[in-house]
């Protein structure tokens, strides 16, 4: 069986190395628009940009790794069209290559800002692959003014990393407070206070007027309230969206993302979509999730799929963020909470915030917790329950749970 997956991703190489595991004669090849080997995104914001990792570090397989592993890796290739009858894959330089199965893992891209205020700019950054990370670690430089636009946490990590190398940061967030869709008041607030305390200006309910424009580069933004903020460079950490062009166009069921069942089967039964670019059911609605998780997860589930088995996508979510001298560990999804608890930690300074729906422990952001992190995973891969009450007991063991 020949499997053709589009895209060089966490989840991608997830799939291959899942499918040569299970079977050692099944066809792999990735195609891949990436003149690298396939690496990790999330060290980019993180470790890489700090100078402290080098790119080696973060691929996700070493570069001999593929042909020992008989998986055919096809770099800087792009694919501009599947013929689903036929089971083909065609590639823009004319290649073409046929498919029992094939794979959409072909992630998401950066929201910009539009050309017409200035996001087309040669110092306007957005913080998606090893080139953006390159070219904004050549401008962070000690007295050098970055304005992040964008309170989320890709912008708050750039901040952290620019900040430590001396540069002067701040963030503006259109929105009443950062990190407004992903996380609770509780949670911003602390983080809104590590980053004061390392000098990061925070502006919150601030909307973007324009970039201002000198000699050809951007040398400042200006807010609706007509307020200038000089800047050196720019990086915009508005969202990002999934790349299901290619999906669309080849018929498949796109909402928000390539639509698949449980078994990460798109509206094509032979064609199975996993990582960023996929929504998936879960518990009663449909979502997609941006983490490496989630990536790595679909991609286990979407090879024994492929080989015949019958698995069925259930994942507990999880996610980190590195700011400062703050490990962020999240576990679960918080979507739709409706109550927050805050326990101390077992340590000086951790703590962790707690959420539930209707008195249903959804999930946990913990702050150099990790070893409530721990616990709050293994409460919700159990299924166990979990109160506010109990969370809000300091003497309450939470390992008595398990």
């Amino acid at each position: 069986m020949k499997t053709v997956i589009i895209g060089g991703s966490h989840a991608a190489l997830s799939l291959a190395a899942q499918l040569r595991h299970l079977s050692p004669e099944a066809g792999i090849t990735i195609v891949s628009a990436d003149a690298e080997p396939p690496y990790q995104r999330p060290p980019l914001s993180k470790g890489y940009m700090s100078g402290k990792v080098a790119f080696e570090q973060v691929l996700l397989r070493p570069e001999d790794w593929y042909e020992p592993n008989r998986i055919e890796l096809l770099r800087d290739a792009r694919a501009e069209a599947v013929d689903r009858g036929d089971r083909i894959v065609t590639l823009t330089d004319g290649r073409r290559i046929g498919y029992d199965r094939l794979v959409f893992a072909t992630g998401a891209r950066p929201r910009r800002l539009p050309a017409e205020i200035g996001g087309h700019l040669p110092n306007v950054y957005v913080m998606r692959d090893h080139r953006d990370a390159l070219k904004l670690m050549e401008r962070m430089r000690e007295g050098a003014r970055l304005v992040v636009i964008g309170g989320g946490y890709i912008g708050l990590e750039a901040a952290s990393e620019a900040a430590k190398k001396g540069v002067s940061v701040t963030v503006v967030e259109a929105a009443d407070r950062i990190l407004k869709r992903v996380a609770s008041a509780e949670t911003a607030d602390d983080i809104r206070a590590l980053h004061k305390a390392h000098g990061v200006a925070i502006l919150e309910n601030a909307q973007i007027h324009e970039i201002h424009e000198k000699n050809g580069l951007a040398d400042g933004v200006v807010l609706a309230d007509e307020t200038v903020i000089p800047a050196d460079f720019i990086v915009t950490g508005i969202g990002i969206y999934p790349d299901i062009a290619l999906a669309g166009t080849a018929g498949l069921t796109c909402d928000n993302g390539i639509v698949v069942n449980e078994r990460l089967e798109t509206s094509d039964p032979s064609i199975y979509a996993i990582g960023d670019c996929a929504v998936f059911p879960y518990r009663g609605r449909v979502i997609r999730l941006e983490s490496v998780q989630n990536a790595n997860d679909m991609g286990i589930v979407a090879a024994h799929n492929i080989l015949g088995e019958d698995k069925a996508y259930r994942p507990v979510p999880w996610f980190w963020s590195d700011q400062f001298e703050l490990k962020l560990q999240i576990a679960g999804l918080n979507t739709g909470y409706d109550q927050v608890v805050t326990r101390k930690g077992l340590r000086e300074g951790a703590k962790s915030h707690f959420y539930f729906r209707d008195g249903t422990f959804l999930a946990a952001d913990c702050l150099n917790d990790g070893a409530a992190y721990m616990m709050a995973r293994k409460i919700l891969e159990g299924g166990k329950l979990l109160t506010p009450l109990q969370v809000a007991d300091p003497d309450f063991n939470l390992k008595s749970l398990l």
